[in-house]
């Protein structure tokens, strides 16, 4: 299985000379673009890292902007973000911008050392030089915060580094994003972003046991780990429905958190408060451009249920009873909605997945969508978690997910009763 990659291997050593001369002219160009207008380089590097969402990793809840110390729960232990402040003992404060680049690019630390691929280098990878270089002109602008790191808490063997190597063999590949000159500019700039900076497989691109995805499965959907959040696929009109949207649809819910036909909750909804909404008009577009072209406009699959028709049959009766006593008053008596603050729960992809942890969580925990520029004062849903039993929460997702058309299925009591315990944060 590994001969192609040995291939690959030869070929791009083939031209290596010529390539990195290339690269070395690119990198003198962007180091003389950044010292003659270092405050436009630093505007810039603020938006793309923006872009890439780093504050929602690197900066603690109640901690010091980008000083690190968030600790991010996996299926292997849990891991602590690190200090990219400019701080000189304990942040970036000694990296130059080549050390940078590689990490960014090659997910190598400032020795050369392996970087747990929580940190997202398969996707920061495709970043450009002078992008880069401008993420880093900005981080070395900001307040200097003297913390050190927290060690990572694995357990074994994944507290050894060197299986690291083994991750990297599977499932990095390393380069540049190279636009697909059949495609528009606005297309590929999409791309840029959905695939590099953004990235945006890192959830909505199923992971294995290795901790690792597939590029043939990308975009796919899967459950979030540790978070109990389901992020559905981007490439078929069978969960988050993107088939059958409109590119303006798409657009205002990356850049406020609704639109007329759905809003963003759960981690997503911390993508577009710190990321996604500070995006110019023309970049979110950019993105829904490409999201559009990876979804497919097909049918969606009919969901399986997991209880028998005569329980569904229960509790799609008493589901109506909860629904309209406590949901119809804000959704409609038909699930109509009244968008963008009150989603529409009829023809609604995302009630009607497969997976309906998303359903179940809202409707025990309630939330709201991102207070964002273009949405100020969002709607919320309240928590129904210490009002409604088991059966009544498996009662009223039911209901919704099989009404006015919808393809949903039956959930059972229990399935509501796992995700009673799930982490809000």
């Amino acid at each position: 299985m590994l001969k192609p990659k040995v291939l690959v291997g030869l070929l791009a050593f083939s031209g290596a000379v010529s390539f990195a001369a290339l690269k070395l002219d690119d990198a003198a160009w962007a180091q003389e673009r950044t010292l003659t207008n270092p405050a436009a380089t630093i505007l810039k590097g603020e938006y793309l890292a923006r872009a890439g969402d780093c504050i929602a990793c690197h900066t603690a809840p109640e901690g010091k902007l980008f000083s690190g110390g968030r600790a991010m729960l996996t299926p292997f232990g849990t891991l602590y973000t690190s200090n990219i402040t400019p701080d000189p003992e304990t942040g970036i404060g000694q990296w130059t911008a080549d050390e940078f680049y590689r990490m960014m690019h090659t997910g190598r630390s400032r020795d050369g050392g392996l970087i747990y691929p929580a940190m997202p280098f398969a996707s920061y990878t495709k970043v450009t030089r002078e992008d880069s270089d401008a993420i880093y002109a900005y981080l070395k602008s900001v307040e200097a915060v003297k913390q050190r790191n927290r060690p990572h808490d694995l357990s074994f063997p994944y507290n050894n580094r060197s299986l690291i190597l083994g991750w990297r063999t599977l499932f990095f590949t390393e380069g540049e994003y190279q636009p697909d000159p059949s495609k528009s500019q606005e297309w590929n700039r999409g791309a840029y972003l959905v695939e590099g900076l953004g990235h945006c497989g890192m959830c909505h691109t199923p992971i294995n046991a290795l901790g690792g995805n597939s590029q043939s499965d990308a975009f796919k959907g899967g459950l979030i780990p540790m978070q109990n959040w389901y992020a559905p696929s981007l490439t078929s009109n069978k969960e988050a429905g993107l088939g059958d949207w409109s590119i303006k649809d798409i657009s205002d819910l990356l850049r406020t958190g609704v639109s007329n036909r759905g809003a963003v909750y759960g981690p997503m909804a911390e993508v577009v408060y710190n990321s996604l909404q500070y995006l110019s008009d023309e970049d979110t577009r950019a993105m829904a451009v490409y999201l559009k072209s990876i979804a497919q406009d097909s049918a969606p699959d009919v969901a399986k249920p997991s209880v028998p028709p005569s329980e569904g049959s229960l509790l799609i009766s008493l589901g109506k009873t909860v629904y309209d006593q406590r949901c119809a008053s804000c959704h409609g008596a038909r699930g109509e909605g009244a968008p963008p603050h009150y989603p529409p729960l009829a023809g609604n992809q995302s009630i009607q997945m497969q997976s309906a942890v998303n359903a179940i969580r809202m409707v025990l925990n309630g939330g709201y969508p991102p207070g964002t520029a273009g949405n100020p004062m969002p709607y919320g849903m309240p928590p129904f978690a210490g009002t409604l039993s088991d059966n009544e929460v498996a009662a009223v997702v039911t209901y919704v997910r099989t009404s006015w058309g919808n393809r949903g299925a039956a959930i059972s009591p229990s399935e509501a009763n796992q995700l009673r315990s799930a982490t809000l944060n």
